[in-house]
């Protein structure tokens, strides 16, 4: 695999066919933050907007802003979603919305608490662009509110009965990311440290089962595998995404172990959620290769295949073994030529199983941009390390 073609590759698609797709027609010039549910030639489907898609926008723009380039376009349009998520992304309570209107106006909190992590990193992005330290201390509060609300008991409402307790895997990744990024962000401090060790320990003690070989996404309270239709089920995409992220840290600690452990939910996952018909990643699966009960299971989602991207790249360059490059570009192969639209850029969201779109939807109060961006801003980084040392 030649590291510097990739690298120019993955520079291409980020800043020649991604971020122009995006930007400038989302930003909302009138009421500020994003308009991002865009069909597949960027034309407006849905003038709603997700509060999780504001926090990630502003966090992959002022990333570009700290990383690529220092262009104020990309550090104002990063400040107008967080100047969004003041005004209009918190309730009362002081939780944030998942899904607000054009200006504002509420119209859903979901029971758990994702938006705080995104617009978490997304405040620590701006306090590391501009200095403020008003918003570093901004970022590790909601931090703090997203562990409080998914990590105490009692705290965030139950969603089915306490006849059939189960934990996710979900909110440990989150927790570990959101850790990660504010550290490298803002530095480290002890609540983060905690955190992130808490995180490594539940996903390898509790939702790795190498008896199994793969990654559950939910189990019992101590880590017991459930045989019924949801516990039994498996997202090989985000048990990948999963896997980056703990090999990441890894890197970050020179720690062999947490490497290999990445590697390890890699190859599982790979094995369990390739499609050898078809290609691609399947959305889910089931630990006893029983059918599913979710419709959509064997459809191909692009943020599965996005993060497939980092995890098998980051592998490769922290083993050097071959398989990860055949596998990164068998993925890069199959992931360009479905989800790919050279007409207008981008990717599409969502393919059936042959890899045909089944939506000309590229943006949503799902997708947004972050996943594929993030991917390749991320892909390209690691392939100019790579290239470094060939």
């Amino acid at each position: 695999m030649n590291a510097n073609h990739l690298a120019n590759f993955y520079r291409d698609q980020l800043l020649n066919d991604c971020l122009p797709f995006w930007f400038p027609r989302c930003i909302d010039e009138q009421h500020g933050g994003y308009l991002h549910c865009l069909d597949r030639d960027g034309s407006v489907v849905d003038t709603d907007k997700s509060v999780w898609a504001q926090g990630r926008m502003a966090w992959m723009l002022l990333t570009l802003y700290l990383q690529v380039e220092q262009r104020d376009d990309w550090l104002a349009w990063g400040t107008s979603g967080l100047d969004f998520l003041d005004q209009y992304g918190f309730a009362e309570d002081g939780r944030m919305y998942f899904h607000v209107t054009r200006d504002g106006q509420p119209i859903r909190q979901r029971r758990y608490a994702y938006s705080e992590s995104f617009a978490a990193i997304a405040f620590a992005a701006h306090a590391r662009a501009t200095g403020n330290e008003r918003f570093g201390v901004r970022a590790r509060e909601l931090f703090a509110q997203f562990i409080d609300w998914n990590f105490t008991p009692g705290k965030m409402p139950a969603k089915f009965t306490d006849t059939r307790p189960t934990i996710g895997m979900g909110p440990r990744m989150i927790a570990l990311v959101t850790a990660q990024e504010l550290r490298s962000l803002l530095g480290p401090d002890a609540f983060t440290d905690q955190w992130t060790d808490r995180s490594l320990s539940d996903i390898e003690q509790l939702f790795v089962k190498p008896e199994l070989k793969c990654v559950m996404e939910q189990v019992g309270p101590d880590g017991e595998v459930l045989d019924h239709f949801d516990t039994r089920l498996l997202n090989p995409g985000h048990a990948i995404e999963g896997a980056w992220f703990v090999m990441e840290e890894g890197r970050h600690r020179g720690d062999q172990h947490l490497i290999a452990l990445g590697c390890q939910m890699l190859d599982w996952m790979w094995e369990r959620g390739w499609d050898q018909e078809h290609g691609g990643l399947y959305y889910f699966r089931d630990v006893y290769d029983r059918p599913v009960q979710e419709y959509w299971h064997p459809m191909k989602f692009w943020w599965p295949h996005d993060e497939a991207l980092i995890a098998t790249l980051l592998a490769w360059r922290l083993t050097g073994e071959s398989r990860y490059a055949q596998w990164h570009e068998q993925l890069r192969a199959w992931s360009f030529e479905h989800f790919a639209d050279p007409e207008h850029g981008e990717w599409y969201g969502y393919l059936h199983q042959d890899g045909r779109p089944s939506s000309t939807l590229k943006g949503s109060l799902w997708k947004s941009c972050f996943h594929h961006p993030r991917a390749l801003l991320k892909c390209w980084e690691l392939a100019l390390e790579c290239a470094a040392e060939q």
